[in-house]
């Protein structure tokens, strides 16, 4: 026997146990598939209500604290001097020093002055109700400066024409006791003054018939001129000043005549829809309308006679159509209404989303357009109630698929997040506006929820700051659960994904942001489900995260407790069972679907060195798991059993001195019993890979032996399944590390390996090289005694062939996962295959080689 093959004999026998060397890249995935793994759960269950409300029939906020979500909403709620704009000019508050009295001179007479007699009643009331009307419809700011009657007239007669007379107010003035003259004002409405208010006044000199008037009976009244005097526009040279900017005499000109030719007779069909015009040809008018002011650049707040469109608009809502509703909307919206208005407006969009009949409506309109655009407002306190009920539409919409992608596709996630932006800087400075603040956060929060089921959403997100802003509405309103509970809804959805964990877990204090609304809101399960798992999902693929989260102060004591309070909440199988039998399909209970998250968080932070040596040596945390095995049977509650045994099986890798998960092995070796002889293949393969890691101590061999467990093993390996046949396997390898183990493949064991070894070498060089390790450790004594012929030759055909690069290497695989197949090969198969075959074939001399691996 040469050298090279005593070396071979001197080899010891193979365990499934971590290797004290360094260890390649191929032996710690390897090592990690056979041990520590994440646990995978579904996200939790959103029942979805029925009914269109603010504030769900689940939210925390009473009907006295909240806004309604039904009212009644007519034309007569809508204000017609909404729109009357300011004038662009702010006055400069005046100086005002009061002055002490000066004491009063006894010389001078300061006695009030007598009364003087009544003014002749004929001329009290011809002048009085002129000057009434005028100063109900104007400011004293409006009226020209007093002067001489032969001036006013010469300038009258001199000023151009700029304003049509739509409207007229004769005002009649006495100018002098001895030659009265009658001046007609001829007044147009005012566009921004839905009372009739003057915006411009035109002045006409009328001869008196009186004798003795001085005037000229020849002058005819077409010679007459007019001048503008609003308080939101003056003359200034040629052209007109508004609150929209300059506006010259053009401009009104071509507004005039587009108003006669273009929407005049639009108005009048809108004026009359009892007079045969159906629903359709309104809307169809109301359509004509927006297109028309928008081509003539008179929507916002341009337009002059912008009142008499609002008042024609605000009659047609009672007709009551919802279809005809939201068209005059889009409309009313286009023209920048304010104030109540405004409120209103969205008052009755919402109502109209409030049936889900009318969602096809707001598809084939530019409503949300409309309402995107309000979000957008600067000054969002000041239309916060408007806001509340252009936010609930938005909620409503983004429960219909269509709708929601059309949402997504108009920038809605941005526009919301900045939204929250606002909401949350104004928080910081000045908590006046907070509760309506809550109630908005409401809306907006559980929109961003539906957005973002969307996979176009997260670059959203990502790019907005999502992550940090949400994090903020956390802790500013830790109290309010409705917001609480959306929020982590929309981090429970957003967090499944990788680069949206690390987004999250890079805003520092994400963990104890956690940590404080788990204790405080303990018992709200639908709340506490969601931020565990999230917590969950941190913790499956990152080291660092499982390392932030174990050092933040009370985190596992937190878990912990929740595990005790909600394994004592009243939890029984039989509710259990009911609870996952609803509607015919096994959706977990409340309370099973916490612990559920909880027990895989667990699972994933001992993956971690240090945590999950902690959590090993932790009475607590090994006494409810083991109680979870104790109590619920894998039939009543499958995944919740499931995940307790793979926590089992990460923690029972650390074989830790004041390990209690070892200390329990026995005892937990008896619960996994009941899931070796269920029919439910996953709690079969979470128990072989605890057993695969309690086999390292004879303790646990012996029982393995003693109630014939190795059996199971054996026939595991007829599994398709790779992993069960994985896992069995290291149980097997550990058995035939002993002597007096080795016997147990003699029972069919060896066919069954070689088997496997065909059906998954070439696919799986991990497996392979695991099989090859089960069976060095057979052939210890003597191979000759191991293997019958038939076995041996099958064996050494397949390790010749499988230990050929050429043949081995060469699958379409791609380029990733070839450099990692090639690894396996290369690491986890090649170098026992090889010792295995020189092994077989030293101890078969009389046999003829069958070859030598290339």
């Amino acid at each position: 026997m040469s050298s090279a093959e005593k070396k071979f004999q001197k080899y010891e026998p193979f365990y499934l146990s971590p290797s004290p060397r360094r260890k390649t890249s191929a032996e710690i995935i390897s090592e990690a598939r056979r041990s520590l793994r994440s646990v995978k759960t579904q996200r939790p269950f959103t029942p979805r209500y029925e009914e269109r409300q603010l504030f769900g029939p689940t939210s925390c906020r009473t009907s006295a604290d909240r806004p309604p979500s039904s009212f009644s909403l007519h034309a007569r709620h809508f204000e017609t001097a909404d729109s009357r704009p300011g004038s662009g000019k702010r006055l400069s508050p005046l100086e005002h020093k009061p002055k002490l009295p000066i004491c009063p001179d006894p010389d001078l007479d300061t006695s009030p002055p007598l009364p003087k007699p009544p003014a002749d009643p004929l001329e009290l009331n011809r002048t009085s109700t002129a000057r009434a009307r005028l100063f109900k419809a104007g400011s004293l700011g409006m009226l020209p400066p007093m002067m001489q009657p032969e001036e006013l007239l010469k300038r009258l007669n001199s000023e151009p024409s700029l304003a049509k007379p739509d409207t007229s107010l004769a005002i009649e003035e006495g100018l002098s006791k001895g030659d009265r003259t009658l001046v007609q004002i001829k007044a147009s409405e005012d566009e921004d003054n839905e009372t009739g208010g003057l915006s411009h006044v035109k002045c006409e000199k009328i001869v008196s018939s009186r004798p003795g008037s001085g005037s000229d009976p020849t002058r005819s009244p077409s010679d007459t001129s007019s001048r503008p005097c609003s308080a939101d526009s003056r003359a200034v040279g040629g052209r007109t000043e508004s609150n929209n900017g300059p506006r010259t005499t053009e401009d009104e000109s071509e507004e005039s005549f587009v108003w006669k030719s273009r929407i005049i007779p639009v108005l009048q069909e809108l004026e009359s829809p009892t007079h045969g015009n159906s629903l359709e040809q309104l809307c169809d008018a109301c359509d004509r309308l927006h297109r028309i002011l928008d081509e003539s650049n008179l929507l916002g707040r341009k337009c002059r006679r912008r009142a008499i469109l609002l008042k024609t608009l605000f009659k047609l809502i009672d007709m009551g159509s919802d279809q005809l509703n939201l068209q005059l909307t889009r409309l009313i919206l286009a023209l920048s209404v304010t104030g109540n208005n405004l409120l209103n407006v969205c008052k009755l969009i919402f109502k109209i989303s409030r049936s889900e009949n009318n969602d096809s409506l707001f598809q084939n309109s530019s409503i949300i357009d409309s309402l995107l655009s309000v979000l957008c407002s600067e000054n969002i306190f000041s239309i916060a109630e408007a806001l509340l009920y252009c936010m609930g539409t938005l909620k409503f919409l983004s429960g219909n698929s269509l709708l929601l992608k059309l949402l997504q596709n108009k920038g809605a996630v941005s526009i919301l997040l900045q939204l929250t932006k606002k909401l949350n800087d104004a928080h910081r400075l000045d908590k006046t506006n907070f509760t309506i603040s809550g109630h908005i956060l409401v809306q907006l929060t559980a929109t961003l929820r539906n957005l973002a089921d969307l996979p176009q959403s997260r670059l959203e997100f990502l790019s907005n700051s999502g992550f940090p802003e949400l994090c903020v509405i956390l802790e500013q309103h830790s109290n309010d659960k409705d917001i609480c509970m959306n929020v982590a809804r929309v981090l429970s959805k957003l967090s499944s994904y990788t680069e949206c964990c690390a987004a999250l877990a890079s805003y520092a204090g994400c963990y104890r942001l956690f940590l404080i609304l788990l204790n405080k809101h303990q018992r709200k399960k639908d709340l506490v489900v969601r931020i565990v798992f999230t917590l969950g999902n941190l913790t499956a693929k990152n080291n660092e995260a499982r390392e932030q989260f174990f050092t933040e102060k009370g985190s596992v004591d937190t878990l912990l407790g929740l595990f005790h309070t909600y394994l004592e909440m009243g939890f029984t199988p039989e509710d259990c069972s009911k609870d996952c039998r609803q509607n015919n399909q096994r959706r977990p209970s409340e309370v099973e679907d916490v612990l559920i998250k909880l027990i895989r968080v667990l699972a994933n932070l001992s993956i971690h060195p240090t945590v999950g040596t902690a959590l090993a040596s932790k009475q607590e945390c090994i006494d409810l798991l083991v109680k979870v095995l104790e109590y619920i049977s894998i039939d009543e509650c499958e995944e919740l059993v499931i995940n307790a045994a793979a926590t089992i099986n990460n923690l029972s890798y650390y074989p830790a001195e004041n390990s209690v998960v070892r200390a329990k092995q026995l005892h937990i070796a008896e619960l996994l019993l009941r899931l070796l002889l269920s029919n439910n293949m996953e709690a079969v393969l979470e128990a072989t890979r605890v057993f695969g890691n309690f086999s390292q101590t004879k303790e646990i061999r012996d029982f393995i032996l003693q109630k014939h467990v190795y059996k199971f093993m054996t026939v595991l390996l007829d599994s398709k399944n790779q992993d069960v046949c994985f896992s069995a396997c290291g149980v097997l390898i550990n058995l035939t590390a002993d002597k007096t183990s080795r016997t147990i493949l003699r029972e069919g064991g060896i066919q069954k390996l070689i088997d496997c070894l065909r059906d998954f070498g070439p696919v799986d060089w991990q497996l392979a090289g695991l099989v090859c390790k089960t069976l060095w450790n057979y052939s210890e004594e003597s191979a000759a005694f191991s293997f019958g012929e038939e076995e041996t030759k099958s064996l050494l055909q397949l390790l010749s062939v499988f230990l050929d690069e050429n043949i081995a290497t060469h699958w379409n695989l791609s380029e990733d996962f070839k450099e990692f197949h090639k690894a396996c090969w290369e690491t986890e198969f090649v170098p026992v295959a090889q010792k295995l075959m020189n092994r077989i074939q030293n101890q078969y001399s009389v046999l003829e080689p069958l070859g030598t691996p290339s």
